[in-house]
């Protein structure tokens, strides 16, 4: 009889909820996402943003050396490669810090920034407490091509991103018990912040199958936790909208077909946290 000894991966951790969506369906859609400041729509299968997951958690365990104990700012607006870069950190065991990076005096305990190419300026000029912290960039180019004009120190996400291997494997496995997202002074663990996503699943009424529309004022407002981890703990699908238009969002949660809102009251379609 051959034994395995290949170590088993903690259970309830961030990355389990979405190698469950995968396991459930994972040709169907899982995040959609609008700008309507550029007219563009992205659509994401379970499996299309697992491999993105994956190449992103590769990138930075390889590159930057991010595991268990390393700190990781993220310093993007919402947005479906944001989902990636979260689930990335966790998939690594790293902390994700939910701050204003580029303020001086924050940066002294982070090993790397993800930041949209807009905001790399601000970093790169935060002072001594930024000169060993490595930046990526990332210009969020619906087409996935890298940052134009850019001369600074920053690495350009899309271009490292695609040479990482599809699927992957922590060198160290994370523990459920290490933190997971730091937001000010509160800190979640990293199955804390699984427990979190499915309580407030529960608690808004999210329910398998769903398809959630979200606009990104309140999914900015509300955190990861509410805009990415509850629908996938619920075994729902996402639609993120970021720069709305507010004429335009009852026929997209019609040609969706959104069953339910978070943060958005759209006649005939089921509000997220409010009775009936």
């Amino acid at each position: 009889m051959r034994v395995s000894t290949t170590p088993t991966p903690p259970a309830g951790l961030p990355a389990d909820l979405l190698a469950s969506a995968v396991g459930r369906n994972p040709a169907a859609p899982l995040l959609t996402y609008y700008d309507d400041a550029t007219a563009e729509r992205i659509e994401l299968s379970a499996v299309t943003l697992a491999n993105w997951v994956a190449k992103t958690a590769n990138l930075l365990q390889d590159e930057f050396d991010i595991g268990p104990g390393s700190t990781v700012a993220v310093a993007l607006p919402v947005h479906w490669q944001t989902a990636a870069v979260l689930l990335g950190a966790w998939s690594c065991g790293a902390t994700v810090v939910d701050t204003a990076t580029e303020d001086y005096g924050r940066l002294a305990d982070i090993d790397v920034v993800l930041a949209a190419q807009d905001r790399l300026a601000a970093l790169a000029d935060a002072g001594e407490d930024a000169v060993d912290i490595d930046l990526l960039g990332l210009s969020l180019h619906p087409l996935g091509m890298g940052m134009a004009d850019y001369v600074g120190p920053a690495r350009d996400f899309a271009l490292e991103v695609r040479a990482q291997g599809d699927r992957f494997v922590p060198y160290e496995f994370p523990d459920p018990a290490d933190p997971g997202l730091r937001i000010g002074e509160l800190e979640i663990t990293l199955a804390g912040l699984t427990d979190a996503a499915r309580e407030l699943a529960s608690r808004l009424g999210i329910v398998a199958g769903d398809r959630i529309l979200v606009d990104e004022r309140t999914a900015a407002e509300a955190g990861p936790v509410a805009w990415l981890l509850a629908p996938l703990a619920a075994g729902a699908s996402l639609v993120l909208c970021r720069n709305p238009i507010e004429d335009v969002l009852a026929h997209r949660a019609e040609i969706e077909r959104v069953t339910a809102t978070l943060g958005l009251r759209i006649e005939g379609v089921r509000e997220l946290g409010r009775p009936g």
